[in-house]
C-alpha cells in the first residue's frame, strides 16, 4: 500500500516540477524579449541623437549658418531643427507617437507595434540630439553609464522582490503628476532652485517607477499567450522601461552634466 501511495506522489511532483520549469523558461524568454526591445530602442535613440547633432553642428565657417559659441556653429539642418518652427514638431512628435502606441497597441499587429516602437525611438533620438549642444560629450557618456547601472539594479530588484509594489506605484504616479505641474510652472519662473528640486525628485520618481514597472511587466506574463499577444506585451513593456530609463537619464543629466 505504501508503494502504491508513493508512486503517484512522485509522478505528481515530477509533473509539477516540469510545469514550473516550463513557466520559468517562458517567463525568462518573455522578459528577455522586453529587455532586448528596450535595448534596441535605446541604441537607436542614442545613435540618431549623436548623428543628428553631428550633422546639425560644424566648426567649418563656410558651412555654418549661425553661431553657438565655443567655436561651434549650426548648419542649415541645425537651424531648421533647433531654430525654426520645425523644432516644435521635433519636440512634440515623440509625445504624440507614444500616446498613439499606448492607446492603439491592442488593435494593431505585433509587427506594426514593433515597427512603431522603433520609429518612435528614432524620432526620440532626433528630439534628444539637442543635449549635445548643451552638455559636453564626456559628461553625457558618464551620466549614461551611471543611469544604466542604476536602472539595472532597480529593475533587478523589481523582478526578484516578493514585496507587492502596487501601493508605491500609486504614490509615484501622483508624484509624476506633481513633477509635470512643477515643470510647467518653472517654465515661466525659470527658478534654478526649483529646477534643482525637480531634477532630484524626478530621479527618485523614475528610479521607483523602474522597479514598479518591472514587477508589473513580469505580472503581465501568461503562459497561454500566443506569440502575437506575447510580442505585443513585450513591446509595451519595453516602452515603459524605455521611458523610465530616458527620463531618469535626463533628470540625472540636469544634476550632474557639465554644460558647454
Amino acid at each position: 500500500m505504501s508503494t502504491f501511495d508513493r508512486q503517484p506522489q512522485g509522478a505528481y511532483q515530477v509533473a509539477g516540477t516540469r510545469a514550473e520549469a516550463g513557466i520559468d523558461q517562458g517567463l525568462r524568454t518573455y522578459m528577455l524579449g522586453v529587455y532586448n526591445y528596450m535595448t534596441i530602442g535605446l541604441a537607436l535613440t542614442g545613435f540618431l541623437a549623436l548623428l543628428t547633432a553631428m550633422m546639425a553642428t560644424t566648426t567649418d565657417q563656410g558651412a555654418a549658418v549661425a553661431s553657438l559659441g565655443n567655436g561651434r556653429m549650426l548648419t542649415q539642418l541645425g537651424v531648421a531643427i533647433y531654430g525654426s518652427p520645425l523644432k516644435w514638431l521635433v519636440m512634440l512628435a515623440p509625445l504624440g507617437m507614444v500616446m498613439w502606441l499606448s492607446f492603439r497597441i491592442q488593435s494593431m499587429s505585433a509587427s506594426a507595434a514593433r515597427t512603431l516602437f522603433l520609429v518612435y525611438s528614432a524620432v526620440m533620438g532626433i528630439s534628444l540630439s539637442s543635449i549635445f549642444l548643451i552638455y559636453t560629450p564626456g559628461s553625457i557618456a558618464q551620466v549614461f553609464f551611471i543611469t544604466a547601472a542604476s536602472f539595472g539594479a532597480l529593475s533587478l530588484y523589481g523582478y526578484t522582490t516578493k514585496k507587492d509594489l502596487s501601493a508605491m506605484g500609486k504614490f509615484l504616479f501622483m508624484g509624476l503628476i506633481g513633477i509635470i505641474i512643477a515643470m510647467v510652472v518653472n517654465w515661466f519662473m525659470a527658478s534654478a532652485a526649483l529646477q534643482f528640486a525637480i531634477s532630484v525628485i524626478g530621479v527618485l520618481i523614475f528610479a521607483g517607477l523602474t522597479a514598479y514597472d518591472t514587477q508589473q511587466i513580469k505580472s503581465m506574463y501568461y503562459e497561454g499567450d500566443n506569440s502575437e499577444v506575447s510580442t505585443k506585451k513585450s513591446v509595451m513593456g519595453a516602452l515603459r522601461l524605455y521611458l523610465d530609463f530616458i527620463n531618469m537619464f535626463l533628470f540625472m543629466l540636469q544634476l550632474f552634466g557639465n554644460r558647454n
